[in-house]
Protein backbone atom coordinates (compact mmCIF):
# COMPACT_ATOMS: atom_id res chain seq x y z
CA UNK A 1 0.00 0.00 0.00
CA UNK A 2 1.60 3.07 -1.02
CA UNK A 3 1.88 6.51 1.10
CA UNK A 4 0.25 9.46 0.62
CA UNK A 5 2.97 12.17 -0.37
CA UNK A 6 4.14 14.74 1.96
CA UNK A 7 3.79 18.23 1.12
CA UNK A 8 5.99 20.78 2.86
CA UNK A 9 3.19 23.88 3.93
CA UNK A 10 4.28 27.19 3.02
CA UNK A 11 3.45 29.43 5.70
CA UNK A 12 5.13 32.33 5.15
CA UNK A 13 7.35 34.03 1.89
CA UNK A 14 10.53 33.47 1.53
CA UNK A 15 11.53 37.11 2.13
CA UNK A 16 8.79 38.09 4.41
CA UNK A 17 5.67 40.37 3.77
CA UNK A 18 6.58 43.42 2.18
CA UNK A 19 5.18 46.67 3.02
CA UNK A 20 2.32 47.67 0.98
CA UNK A 21 3.03 50.11 -1.57
CA UNK A 22 0.21 53.09 -0.84
CA UNK A 23 2.11 56.17 -1.75
CA UNK A 24 3.87 57.52 -4.75
CA UNK A 25 7.41 57.53 -3.12
CA UNK A 26 6.73 53.66 -1.97
CA UNK A 27 5.72 52.89 -6.14
CA UNK A 28 9.06 54.50 -7.22
CA UNK A 29 11.06 52.04 -5.29
CA UNK A 30 8.68 49.65 -6.19
CA UNK A 31 9.09 49.78 -10.05
CA UNK A 32 13.24 50.64 -9.71
CA UNK A 33 13.24 46.95 -7.76
CA UNK A 34 11.25 45.41 -10.62
CA UNK A 35 13.00 47.47 -13.33
CA UNK A 36 16.38 45.93 -11.66
CA UNK A 37 14.72 42.58 -11.91
CA UNK A 38 14.99 39.98 -14.69
CA UNK A 39 12.56 37.66 -16.38
CA UNK A 40 8.82 37.25 -16.62
CA UNK A 41 6.62 38.51 -13.73
CA UNK A 42 4.12 37.00 -11.85
CA UNK A 43 0.95 38.37 -11.33
CA UNK A 44 -2.02 38.20 -9.34
CA UNK A 45 -5.08 40.66 -7.95
CA UNK A 46 -7.18 40.69 -5.08
CA UNK A 47 -10.84 41.96 -6.13
CA UNK A 48 -13.91 41.96 -3.56
CA UNK A 49 -16.60 40.34 -6.01
CA UNK A 50 -19.08 39.31 -2.96
CA UNK A 51 -19.21 42.28 -1.99
CA UNK A 52 -19.04 44.83 -4.51
CA UNK A 53 -20.70 45.44 -7.60
CA UNK A 54 -17.15 46.51 -9.33
CA UNK A 55 -14.37 43.96 -10.33
CA UNK A 56 -11.46 46.42 -9.82
CA UNK A 57 -8.34 44.96 -8.16
CA UNK A 58 -7.85 46.03 -4.46
CA UNK A 59 -4.85 44.74 -4.31
CA UNK A 60 -1.95 43.41 -7.10
CA UNK A 61 0.50 41.23 -5.92
CA UNK A 62 3.85 41.38 -8.12
CA UNK A 63 6.84 38.73 -8.02
CA UNK A 64 10.21 38.91 -10.14
CA UNK A 65 13.62 37.05 -9.74
CA UNK A 66 15.84 39.88 -8.25
CA UNK A 67 12.91 41.89 -7.50
CA UNK A 68 10.96 40.15 -4.73
CA UNK A 69 7.47 40.54 -3.77
CA UNK A 70 5.67 44.40 -5.05
CA UNK A 71 2.01 44.06 -2.94
CA UNK A 72 0.22 47.52 -4.55
CA UNK A 73 -2.55 49.03 -3.00
CA UNK A 74 -4.16 50.36 -6.51
CA UNK A 75 -6.44 52.28 -4.37
CA UNK A 76 -3.98 54.72 -3.37
CA UNK A 77 -1.92 55.69 -5.76
CA UNK A 78 -3.13 57.64 -8.63
CA UNK A 79 -0.18 56.91 -11.46
CA UNK A 80 0.78 54.01 -12.40
CA UNK A 81 2.21 55.18 -15.80
CA UNK A 82 5.48 54.11 -14.29
CA UNK A 83 4.49 50.67 -13.19
CA UNK A 84 3.37 50.20 -16.91
CA UNK A 85 6.74 51.01 -18.30
CA UNK A 86 8.19 48.35 -16.83
CA UNK A 87 5.40 45.70 -16.89
CA UNK A 88 3.74 45.76 -19.98
CA UNK A 89 6.53 45.14 -21.80
CA UNK A 90 7.19 41.93 -19.88
CA UNK A 91 5.92 38.88 -19.86
CA UNK A 92 3.64 37.68 -17.07
CA UNK A 93 2.88 34.61 -15.31
CA UNK A 94 -0.77 34.39 -13.79
CA UNK A 95 -3.07 31.40 -12.58
CA UNK A 96 -6.59 31.98 -14.40
CA UNK A 97 -5.40 34.49 -16.04
CA UNK A 98 -9.09 35.63 -17.45
CA UNK A 99 -9.97 36.30 -14.10
CA UNK A 100 -7.44 39.02 -13.13
CA UNK A 101 -6.50 40.68 -17.34
CA UNK A 102 -9.57 42.94 -17.16
CA UNK A 103 -9.19 44.54 -14.07
CA UNK A 104 -5.52 45.19 -14.55
CA UNK A 105 -6.16 46.69 -17.74
CA UNK A 106 -8.54 49.06 -16.30
CA UNK A 107 -5.43 50.14 -14.49
CA UNK A 108 -3.92 50.74 -17.72
CA UNK A 109 -1.58 47.41 -17.00
CA UNK A 110 -1.60 45.15 -20.15
CA UNK A 111 1.12 41.77 -20.80
CA UNK A 112 3.47 42.05 -23.55
CA UNK A 113 2.76 38.28 -23.25
CA UNK A 114 1.22 35.70 -20.47
CA UNK A 115 1.87 32.31 -19.12
CA UNK A 116 -1.36 31.00 -17.70
CA UNK A 117 -0.05 28.03 -15.46
CA UNK A 118 -4.34 26.90 -14.84
CA UNK A 119 -5.02 26.62 -18.32
CA UNK A 120 -1.50 25.03 -19.32
CA UNK A 121 -2.22 22.52 -16.42
CA UNK A 122 -5.72 21.61 -18.16
CA UNK A 123 -3.58 21.56 -21.37
CA UNK A 124 -1.04 18.79 -19.85
CA UNK A 125 -3.89 17.02 -18.67
CA UNK A 126 -4.20 17.38 -14.88
CA UNK A 127 -7.52 16.76 -13.45
CA UNK A 128 -6.88 19.32 -10.51
CA UNK A 129 -5.87 22.53 -11.84
CA UNK A 130 -6.09 24.63 -9.21
CA UNK A 131 -3.12 26.47 -7.91
CA UNK A 132 -2.91 24.95 -4.77
CA UNK A 133 -3.22 21.75 -6.46
CA UNK A 134 -0.86 22.37 -8.82
CA UNK A 135 2.02 23.50 -6.45
CA UNK A 136 1.92 20.05 -4.68
CA UNK A 137 1.97 18.02 -7.65
CA UNK A 138 4.46 19.61 -8.89
CA UNK A 139 6.30 21.38 -6.52
CA UNK A 140 5.76 19.69 -3.59
CA UNK A 141 4.65 22.42 -1.51
CA UNK A 142 1.29 22.93 0.30
CA UNK A 143 -0.45 26.34 0.06
CA UNK A 144 -3.04 26.55 2.84
CA UNK A 145 -6.16 28.15 2.27
CA UNK A 146 -6.65 31.06 2.49
CA UNK A 147 -8.78 34.52 2.14
CA UNK A 148 -9.26 34.39 -1.74
CA UNK A 149 -13.26 34.99 -1.45
CA UNK A 150 -12.96 38.13 1.62
CA UNK A 151 -13.47 41.59 1.20
CA UNK A 152 -10.75 43.35 0.01
CA UNK A 153 -12.03 46.55 -0.44
CA UNK A 154 -11.11 46.36 3.49
CA UNK A 155 -8.92 49.06 5.16
CA UNK A 156 -6.43 48.67 7.17
CA UNK A 157 -5.59 44.55 5.15
CA UNK A 158 -5.01 42.54 7.92
CA UNK A 159 -1.63 40.41 8.35
CA UNK A 160 -2.65 37.29 7.73
CA UNK A 161 -4.25 38.29 4.37
CA UNK A 162 -1.04 39.96 3.30
CA UNK A 163 0.34 36.65 4.10
CA UNK A 164 -2.04 34.97 1.74
CA UNK A 165 -1.78 37.41 -0.91
CA UNK A 166 2.05 37.01 -0.79
CA UNK A 167 2.24 33.78 -0.70
CA UNK A 168 -0.22 33.58 -4.14
CA UNK A 169 2.60 34.96 -6.28
CA UNK A 170 5.60 33.66 -4.51
CA UNK A 171 5.55 30.20 -6.29
CA UNK A 172 4.23 30.82 -9.28
CA UNK A 173 7.42 31.44 -11.46
CA UNK A 174 8.65 28.26 -10.33
CA UNK A 175 5.61 26.37 -11.35
CA UNK A 176 5.19 28.07 -14.68
CA UNK A 177 9.00 26.98 -15.31
CA UNK A 178 7.52 23.16 -13.98
CA UNK A 179 4.73 23.10 -16.27
CA UNK A 180 6.56 24.41 -19.29
CA UNK A 181 8.28 21.50 -19.11
CA UNK A 182 6.01 19.40 -18.73
CA UNK A 183 4.54 20.70 -22.38
CA UNK A 184 7.41 20.14 -23.67
CA UNK A 185 7.92 16.77 -22.81
CA UNK A 186 4.32 16.17 -23.84
CA UNK A 187 4.83 18.39 -27.84
CA UNK A 188 1.90 20.55 -26.72
CA UNK A 189 4.58 23.94 -26.00
CA UNK A 190 3.35 25.66 -29.28
CA UNK A 191 -0.32 24.91 -28.76
CA UNK A 192 -0.20 25.81 -25.34
CA UNK A 193 1.57 29.37 -26.12
CA UNK A 194 -1.18 29.67 -28.73
CA UNK A 195 -3.87 29.50 -26.38
CA UNK A 196 -2.30 31.78 -24.04
CA UNK A 197 -1.90 34.28 -27.09
CA UNK A 198 -5.80 34.07 -27.36
CA UNK A 199 -6.53 34.72 -23.68
CA UNK A 200 -4.34 37.48 -23.76
CA UNK A 201 -6.02 39.33 -27.00
CA UNK A 202 -9.45 38.52 -25.88
CA UNK A 203 -12.11 41.46 -25.60
CA UNK A 204 -14.36 42.02 -23.38
CA UNK A 205 -17.30 39.05 -23.41
CA UNK A 206 -20.64 40.06 -25.23
CA UNK A 207 -23.68 41.39 -22.50
CA UNK A 208 -25.77 38.69 -21.73
CA UNK A 209 -29.22 38.60 -23.15
CA UNK A 210 -31.99 38.92 -20.25
CA UNK A 211 -29.14 38.32 -17.29
CA UNK A 212 -32.29 38.50 -15.17
CA UNK A 213 -33.11 35.18 -15.83
CA UNK A 214 -30.38 33.88 -13.80
CA UNK A 215 -31.95 34.67 -10.91
CA UNK A 216 -31.26 31.68 -8.27
CA UNK A 217 -35.09 30.34 -7.56
CA UNK A 218 -36.64 31.69 -11.08
CA UNK A 219 -37.71 28.57 -12.29
CA UNK A 220 -40.29 28.63 -9.45
CA UNK A 221 -42.04 31.89 -10.98
CA UNK A 222 -44.12 30.51 -13.74
CA UNK A 223 -46.77 33.55 -14.41
CA UNK A 224 -45.86 36.12 -16.80
CA UNK A 225 -47.09 38.89 -14.26
CA UNK A 226 -44.35 37.08 -12.00
CA UNK A 227 -41.65 36.96 -14.26
CA UNK A 228 -42.38 40.86 -14.76
CA UNK A 229 -41.76 41.55 -11.37
CA UNK A 230 -38.47 39.30 -11.41
CA UNK A 231 -37.61 41.82 -14.32
CA UNK A 232 -38.32 45.00 -12.22
CA UNK A 233 -37.14 44.52 -9.27
CA UNK A 234 -33.70 42.16 -11.03
CA UNK A 235 -33.18 45.97 -12.83
CA UNK A 236 -34.09 48.34 -10.05
CA UNK A 237 -31.47 46.27 -7.88
CA UNK A 238 -28.68 46.29 -10.26
CA UNK A 239 -28.89 49.97 -10.84
CA UNK A 240 -28.51 50.75 -7.15
CA UNK A 241 -26.07 48.32 -6.54
CA UNK A 242 -23.78 49.57 -9.09
CA UNK A 243 -24.26 53.48 -7.80
CA UNK A 244 -23.33 52.14 -4.27
CA UNK A 245 -20.52 49.79 -5.66
CA UNK A 246 -21.87 47.31 -3.34
CA UNK A 247 -22.64 43.79 -4.92
CA UNK A 248 -26.19 42.77 -5.72
CA UNK A 249 -27.01 40.16 -3.14
CA UNK A 250 -26.13 42.17 -0.60
CA UNK A 251 -28.67 44.93 -2.37
CA UNK A 252 -31.34 42.29 -2.06
CA UNK A 253 -31.30 38.56 -2.29
CA UNK A 254 -32.52 36.56 -5.03
CA UNK A 255 -34.89 34.79 -2.90
CA UNK A 256 -36.31 37.59 -1.40
CA UNK A 257 -36.25 38.64 -5.32
CA UNK A 258 -38.21 35.61 -6.17
CA UNK A 259 -40.52 35.89 -2.72
CA UNK A 260 -41.42 39.48 -3.79
CA UNK A 261 -42.81 38.41 -7.42
CA UNK A 262 -44.67 35.03 -6.14
CA UNK A 263 -46.74 36.44 -3.70
CA UNK A 264 -47.14 40.15 -5.12
CA UNK A 265 -47.91 42.27 -1.77
CA UNK A 266 -49.64 45.40 -2.14
CA UNK A 267 -47.88 47.44 -0.14
CA UNK A 268 -44.89 48.20 1.31
CA UNK A 269 -45.64 47.18 4.89
CA UNK A 270 -46.60 43.65 3.44
CA UNK A 271 -43.30 43.48 1.12
CA UNK A 272 -41.68 43.82 4.51
CA UNK A 273 -43.56 41.04 6.67
CA UNK A 274 -42.25 38.08 4.01
CA UNK A 275 -40.59 35.95 5.82
CA UNK A 276 -37.39 36.94 3.48
CA UNK A 277 -37.02 40.23 4.53
CA UNK A 278 -37.04 39.08 8.44
CA UNK A 279 -33.48 40.99 8.59
CA UNK A 280 -32.68 44.11 9.19
CA UNK A 281 -30.60 45.43 6.05
CA UNK A 282 -33.19 43.32 3.94
CA UNK A 283 -36.14 45.72 5.45
CA UNK A 284 -34.01 48.69 5.05
CA UNK A 285 -33.26 48.07 1.08
CA UNK A 286 -37.09 47.14 0.79
CA UNK A 287 -38.01 50.48 1.55
CA UNK A 288 -35.25 52.21 -0.78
Amino acid sequence: MSEEPTHVPLLAPSGGVPPIVDSAQRLREAVAALAAGSGPIAVDTERASGYRYSQRAYLVQLRRAGAGTVLLDPTAVDDLSALAEVLDPAAWVLHAASQDLPCLAELDLRPAALFDTELAGRLAGYERVGLGPLVEQLLGFRLEKGHGAADWSRRPLPADWLTYAALDVELLLPLAEAMAAELDTQGKRGWAEEEFEAVRTAGPPPPRTDPWRRTSGIHRVRKPRQLAAVRELWTVREELARRRDVAPGRVLPDSAVVAAALTDPPDETALVALPVFGGRAQRRQART
